[in-house]
Formats: C-alpha cells, structure tokens, sequence
C-alpha cells in the first residue's frame, strides 16, 4: 500500500466526490484507478468490435475524401 499526502483542501473536494457516489475517498480511487480489463486479459471479438465502433463515431470523415490507404499510398507512387 503506497502513502498519498494531498492538500486538505484536495482531499476534501475528492473526498465530497467519493461521497456524491456513496463511496470512501479510498474505494473511489481504487475505481478510478483500475484499468477496464486487466493488461493481457482475455477480451473477445464482440468487446473488440463493440470497442471499435464506439472509437469510429468520434473520427470525422476526411475533408478530401481520402481512406487510409490513400494516405498509406501517398507516398510510394
């Protein structure tokens, strides 16, 4: 277990956001901590999929109208 000295006032305003959660300032980190899938877990193809979509809906099309191959074969004609 690690030691984590703050500012009264910072371990006051995180503790207030903890306890808007019904947590402790200890378990609210550790959430906030934790990764979503353990480095090396298993994840499936629906996780993937699902993940990659989510990803896609925050690119914007390319102004010129080019894919990533284009930009990938820009250079070697």
């Amino acid at each position: 277990m690690a030691l984590i000295e703050l500012p009264d006032e910072l371990a006051a305003a995180l503790s207030a956001k903890a306890a808007e959660q019904g947590l402790t300032l200890a378990a609210w980190l550790q959430r906030l901590a934790a990764p979503e899938a353990a480095p090396g877990e298993a994840r499936t193809a629906k996780d993937a999929i699902a993940r990659i979509l989510e990803l896609q809906r925050h690119v914007k099309p390319d102004p010129e109208g080019w894919t990533p191959k284009n930009y990938i074969d820009c250079g070697r004609r």
